[in-house]
């Protein structure tokens, strides 16, 4: 039970996918406007993440290592990726239109976000069992959404902060994930 308390927390804050590794940048600076969008953004990355993890796990161990087929590695998690993303659109078009309009063009990058490739990648990697990855791919999700959620908070305080002019917008935003990347990197003696 400690190795997966130890791979969870290492996940979110060590190894943040976000503010230490640099991944998924993208939807981290385009859906970070407002704590709501931020929200939606965590939940949708979650399930795929999660899911995805749940799929390809069993399809390399069980399928491609076996049949010697590990050259069809990237092409097979990016269309389950690519798939299970569609479920996401579907169901958020069905059930939240609003969150579906807010999220535009990115919802469809989560399919070519590097994170959740990743995940794919670093589960098989590292080893990890099916419980494990899963774990890791929870704790991966985790520490998206806790950044993503941390900057939101940050720009809305920003919004209606005395900041010199020539700070305002971009600028500021991105000196506040600096600074959210240098806080986060203070966690890297946390777990040995």
């Amino acid at each position: 039970m400690s190795d997966l308390i130890k791979i969870f927390i290492s996940a979110v804050l060590i190894e943040n996918v976000v503010l230490i590794r640099f991944l998924a940048l993208c939807p981290f600076i385009g859906m970070s406007s407002d704590v709501k969008k931020s929200t939606g953004m965590s939940g949708a990355v979650l399930f795929v993440t999660v899911l995805a993890t749940a799929v390809t796990w069993p399809l390399y161990v069980y399928v491609l290592a076996p049949l010697d087929l590990k050259f069809l590695q990237i092409l097979t998690f990016i269309l389950v990726i690519a798939s299970l993303v569609q479920l996401v659109e579907f169901y958020l078009k069905k059930t939240a239109p609003a969150l579906y309009s807010s999220m535009g063009v990115y919802l469809a990058l989560i399919t070519t976000n590097c994170a959740i490739l990743a995940v794919t990648f670093d589960v098989i990697a590292k080893g990890y069992t099916f419980v494990e990855s899963l774990v890791y791919a929870v704790g991966v999700a985790t520490g998206f959404a806790l950044s993503l959620l941390l900057l939101a908070g940050i720009r809305e305080k920003l919004k209606i902060a005395p900041i010199p002019s020539f700070l305002r917008g971009t600028p500021i935003m991105f000196i506040a994930a600096a600074l959210l990347s240098m806080a986060f990197g203070g966690f890297a003696g946390l777990i040995k």
